[in-house]
């Protein structure tokens, strides 16, 4: 055999950006640009719904409860308690094709009676939401966003702390001339949960000798949004990095931003769908909460909203199949993202079963930790007919999994679905920093998300 006709059979795996042709890379920059915007305004679940439904209804979606049938063309959604939400375009076929990514992240929560006082300084007491890593939330700043709800019912949406006439917020560490016994504690004991609390004012309410800072934060509060402590109380306030997303490194080639983890598959799954060309096939585009805390609650995964969306438009569609069987018939994408291989840590990962930015979106056939607990795992044929979507769409694209074996893991909602019976397997980009105020993303590897994404709906078009 010669040189010239001789066939490597090996999988040559490298970087995307020696793959990609330089309109590509225009393409990508751009996509980057409206996804950077997208990340600054959409910090919550709440927030996601409310962007996805306004763009939606420009694109001529319409609310699925308003509608007296279903025919091959409709375009609707369903939202779920300004929490969860489903978007769907209607195929002249039933049969689902389903993205579905989650819209929460981890961040601080409030303590039901959270404002307090002590030495002269008013402080938010908080309860985090999912897996951080603690003195990573201290002396960073940090913003207010949420809902309060007042006694006659109306609803306030706050957000304070992102737009540069705003304060922010900010958790405030030991100094190190005084931290030599602090230094000397475990990492995970250095910064407790307790001791993730806000400043939140300096200022005493005059003639008031009880607490007089936290009375006047109350006071703002009730000067700005006509609330008491007991509107407080039953609030949902949530703080959040109040940094902007940013381009990293000097090659602009990634994005340093909060919530990546995991609105970078909320946004590209929301955007595949709108931009699908397919009629055939119905698309469902799937945003769920509370993945973050093991999908419980009403707006999960793990709640009834998906099967009564699918009994709702079996009812609609005058399908002969019943809810439960769209979806057990459905083929599916879990759309989460995943860890990329750290250059500073790489002893906790294998680095030929490791994800790289740059080298596109990832498709994971398993998830979970030591023994595949919490996890799903796609079989081959199906595994084989995602790899053909993306190989025929000329999508970059990547497998591993996360970590080593013994290391740790991470789950997606993907287990979940998969007992509706339906082919489901993981797919999203790598992240550097999962978890933290700054996760870290390939620009390369979003756009090919997006094309992975497309690519799936697409399909038999």
């Amino acid at each position: 055999m010669t040189k010239e006709n001789k066939k490597s059979f090996e999988w040559e795996r490298k970087s995307g950006w020696l793959l990609i042709s330089d309109n590509e890379r225009k393409e990508i920059f751009n996509f980057a640009e409206e996804y950077k915007d997208f990340l600054s305004k959409n910090k919550t679940e709440r927030e996601f719904v409310l962007y996805a439904t306004d763009q939606l209804e420009k694109e001529g979606f319409h609310d699925i409860l308003k509608m007296n049938r279903l025919s091959a063309g409709d375009k609707v959604f369903y939202t779920y308690k300004n929490k969860a939400l489903i978007a769907a375009r209607v195929g002249s076929s039933p049969n689902f094709k389903i993205i579905a990514s989650h819209i929460d992240s981890p961040r601080l929560d409030l303590k039901p009676f959270p404002l307090t006082e002590d030495y002269d300084l008013a402080l938010f007491k908080s309860h985090y939401y999912g897996g951080i890593t603690k003195y990573q939330w201290v002396n960073r700043p940090l913003a207010l966003h949420g809902v309060l709800i007042k006694k006659d019912g109306k609803v306030i949406n706050v957000s304070i702390g992102d737009s540069l006439e705003d304060p922010v917020f900010v958790i405030s560490d030991l100094l190190p001339h005084l931290a030599s016994k602090q230094l000397e504690k475990k990492m995970s004991e250095v910064i407790r949960g307790e001791t993730l609390q806000i400043l939140m004012g300096n200022i005493p309410l005059k003639d008031d000798e009880k607490n007089p800072v936290k009375k006047n934060v109350l006071k703002l509060l009730h000067d700005r949004y006509d609330i008491d402590e007991q509107d407080l109380a039953i609030g949902e306030l949530e703080f959040v990095p109040a940094a902007p997303p940013r381009d990293v490194g000097l090659d602009a080639s990634m994005i340093g931003a909060y919530g990546q983890d995991d609105r970078i598959c909320a946004y590209t799954s929301l955007k595949a769908l709108v931009d699908s060309s397919s009629r055939k096939q119905t698309l469902l585009a799937v945003f769920v909460d509370k993945e973050e805390i093991g999908s419980t609650g009403n707006t999960s995964a793990d709640s009834s909203f998906l099967i009564h969306f699918a009994n709702l438009f079996s009812k609609l569609y005058g399908c002969n199949e019943s809810g439960a069987d769209l979806l057990f018939n459905a083929e599916a994408i879990s759309a989460d993202v995943t860890g990329a291989i750290n250059p500073l840590f790489s002893d906790v990962s294998d680095p030929e079963n490791s994800s790289y930015l740059g080298r596109g979106v990832t498709v994971e056939k398993f998830g979970g930790g030591g023994g595949k607990y919490m996890s799903n795992d796609s079989s081959s044929e199906y595994f084989n007919k995602i790899r053909s979507i993306l190989n025929n769409a000329s999508v970059l694209w990547q497998t591993g999994e996360l970590g080593k074996i013994d290391e740790g893991g991470g789950g997606t909602i993907a287990y979940i679905l998969a007992r509706f019976g339906m082919e489901i397997i993981d797919m999203g980009p790598p992240v550097l920093s999962m978890h933290s105020p700054y996760e870290i993303s390939s620009k390369l590897d979003l756009y090919h998300t997006y094309k992975g994404y497309k690519a799936f709906y697409d399909e038999n078009n």
